[in-house]
Order: structure tokens, then sequence, then C-alpha cells
């Protein structure tokens, strides 16, 4: 295996499955099961879920909502789709240990970076909830925070697309699949495929992302395995 230390980074809209908004439970025991097949190949993962099936701390505030509370909210809404997605991992025999950027007693244990790599060590997978517990922060920047912060050696971000594109393949046909790009080119070609914050906390720490499709059963441990799957940004 290439990588010993990885984390994914699911979206919140990417548990919905066809619904919606909310929880699938079918797209969470797809998703459990990819989990699970990978950790039992020795792989440590650590896992960062958005809330944006739930609430979207900027959509409250395009309402006029107060940014700080919205943000919260959104925050809060990661902590119910990461004790969703540990149940079921629970459920289908995995050890999980939930901790969170905001402290939540008794539902998830306050993050430390020293727990972390512990509970990653013991063979545990670890889901941080809470985003950074700041405000102005999306869930992506708090996947790179806390990839950065365990060491791992890649940042996998599951989509609905199996990479990225010049333009939007749902919108434009004639947009065409990148299979490696580098932060600079991001940068220059103002490409969509995290916020600017967490590009150059991963371009300063020199932490690769693999984008890639979620949903395409095998995915996930095909691509761990070596298999050209998604787009290397590095």
């Amino acid at each position: 295996m290439k990588y010993k230390r990885i984390l994914l980074k699911l979206s919140g809209e990417a548990l919905m499955g066809d619904q919606q908004h909310g929880i699938d439970p079918i797209r969470l025991t797809e998703y459990s099961d990819e989990i699970r097949q990978v950790t039992g190949q020795g792989i440590q993962v650590a896992i960062v879920v958005g809330g944006g099936n739930i609430f979207r701390g900027l959509q409250g505030t395009a309402k006029g909502m107060d940014r700080v509370q919205g943000d919260y909210m959104g925050m809060l809404a990661t902590i119910i789709n990461s004790m969703a997605l540990q149940g079921e991992l629970e459920k289908q025999g995995v050890k999980v240990k939930l901790l969170s950027g905001i402290a939540i007693d008794p539902i998830a244990e306050s993050m430390s970076r020293s727990k972390a790599i512990k509970y990653l060590e013991s063979g545990e997978v670890v889901i941080i909830a809470g985003g950074t517990g700041n405000p102005y922060f999306t869930t992506d920047t708090a996947a790179v925070l806390r990839a950065v912060e365990i060491k791992a050696d890649l940042v996998l971000k599951g989509t609905r697309v199996d990479g990225v594109y010049t333009a939007d393949p749902e919108k434009d046909p004639n947009a065409t699949k990148y299979k490696s790009i580098s932060f600079t080119e991001v940068y220059e070609k103002n490409l969509n495929i995290m916020d600017m914050t967490a590009i150059t906390m991963c371009s300063e720490n020199n932490l690769p992302i693999m984008v890639f499709n979620m949903n395409i059963k095998g995915n996930l441990l095909r691509l761990l395995e070596g298999e050209e799957i998604g787009t290397l940004v590095s």
C-alpha cells in the first residue's frame, strides 16, 4: 500500500443519496462498507464529514442570519452526520472514535492531535466532527487542518464526479478531466476543488489531495491500491 494514513473528506450532500435533504441509510451503508474494506487492509483512516445536507452556514447568512450563529449551526450539523456514520460503521464491526472540534460531552471527545494519532495507530477509525471549532472556516479547511495535524499522507475528497475537470462536467459536455494538476494551476485556473484556504494549507504543507467518485463501489480501495482513479492535486 502506498499510503499508511489517509483523511477522507465526505460532503454532507453525499450522504443525501437520492433524497433532497437528510441522510440516506442506503448511502450510509455503502460508504461504511467502503471504509471497512480499507481499514481491513491496515490503512489508518480519519474522516471529516460536511453538514450541507442538514444546514449550511452560508445559506443561513444569505437569508439574513448572523454568520457566526449560522456557522456554529453548520458545525452541529457535521456532528449529526458524524454520529450517523459512526453508528453504521460500528454496526459493520468497525471500531470508531468520534472526536469533535467543539466540546460536546457525552457525544464526542474533544479533538486533540495526540488522541487522534493514538486511536489511529491502534487501528480505530477516527471521525473528527465540529469543523475547526471556529466560525468562518469551511469543512474543507477543517479536513485539511485535521489531515496536517495527524500527519496524513493524503486527503481524499469523495465527490459525485470522478476527478477534476476543466469545467463542470455536469454542465459542460466538452469538459476534460485532469489526471493530475498542481496547486499553482488550481489557483491560476480558479478551479472549484476546495476553498482557497484549504488549497493553500495543502500547498504549504506538501499534502496532496485526491479527488475521486466515492459513489462507485470499490473505488476507495482500488484507488489506495494504486489504480489510476480520480485526479491528484499536488
